[in-house]
């Protein structure tokens, strides 16, 4: 049968296929627009299971706050190239996640997510959902990472993203101040010193003793050759764990805008200012592509 170019084009805006593929389909549907789809659909998942080993390491990473500001939602998912990280598909599918995250307590990892009834289209979890933009956009996708806090006490969450969206930073503070505006300030500081410097844990007691024990034995095996007395030896372990400690513990760091200063300094200034103390109490940092 005679196949119209208005039928193709139809098919291919409901559908996002290209020319051919979509002449081929309502072909061998006998023009029928619906078997035409289902073949698009079907051909497109057995094309997204092939893309399923492909690396994946753009894509965007998007934070959310609710209008109330007590929840607080970080997303990354990744696809393959920027051209597709910034197609407005791929954007709103990013966007339509973030949303479901925070409307939903139980989401606060990218499985439960995955396995979840899509927000918008419930006859399909997020996971199919995931393969047919896979099949849609013709790149490996993966929803990689989610964290999702939600305020109980008094204090304040924000979020930052970096321009070109590929580090994110999602954070809550503790404390109750009269001058909001001043609060919401050194938070937002904070959080722009965690998506420069990339710390790992808000203050010493957080590093697992674990973690702790393996830093010890490696400056440990460093030292083992070396002639010196096992007291000097202790101090220059304590040296070492000083510089590491500044590297990955947020409060040890130097401030970014402000070298003479570390973060746990700047927050106890903030503290006098504002009359109350002003505590991290946990963030979250996402890179595209980072482990």
């Amino acid at each position: 049968m005679s196949i119209s170019t208005a039928d193709i084009k139809a098919l291919r805006e409901a559908t996002g296929a290209g020319v051919l593929d979509s002449k081929k389909a309502l072909e061998l549907s006998d023009g029928n627009v619906e078997q035409a789809k289902e073949y698009l659909r079907k051909k497109g998942l057995d094309a997204a299971s092939k893309k399923a080993t492909r690396e994946a390491k753009d894509g965007l990473v998007s934070a959310k706050l609710s209008d109330d500001g007590k929840v607080g939602v970080l997303l990354e998912v990744n696809c393959e190239t920027d051209f597709v990280a910034r197609t407005d598909d791929f954007k709103n599918f990013v966007n339509a996640l973030g949303q479901q995250v925070l409307a939903d307590s139980n989401l606060a990892t990218a499985e439960a997510l995955l396995a979840a009834p899509y927000l918008n289209d419930t006859s399909k979890t997020v996971s199919q959902q995931l393969t047919e933009m896979v099949a849609k956009l013709g790149e490996n996708m993966i929803v990689r990472k989610v964290a999702r806090f939600s305020l109980t006490g008094e204090g304040i969450l924000s979020r930052y993203i970096h321009p070109g969206n590929r580090v994110g930073v999602l954070l809550e503070a503790t404390g109750n101040p009269t001058d909001k505006a001043k609060f919401a300030q050194v938070v937002h500081d904070v959080a722009l010193q965690i998506a420069a410097a990339s710390p790992e844990y808000v203050s010493r007691a957080d590093i697992p003793a674990e973690v702790m024990a393996s830093k010890k034995t490696n400056y440990q095996a460093q030292l083992a050759e070396e002639k010196k007395p096992d007291n000097v030896k202790e101090r220059i372990i304590e040296g070492k764990f000083s510089k590491w400690y500044s590297e990955v513990v947020l409060v040890d760091q130097e401030f970014v805008k402000d070298n003479s200063l570390t973060i746990a300094k700047l927050l106890e200034s903030y503290s006098q200012q504002l009359g109350v103390e002003v505590k991290i109490s946990r963030f979250a940092r996402f890179e595209l592509g980072a482990n």
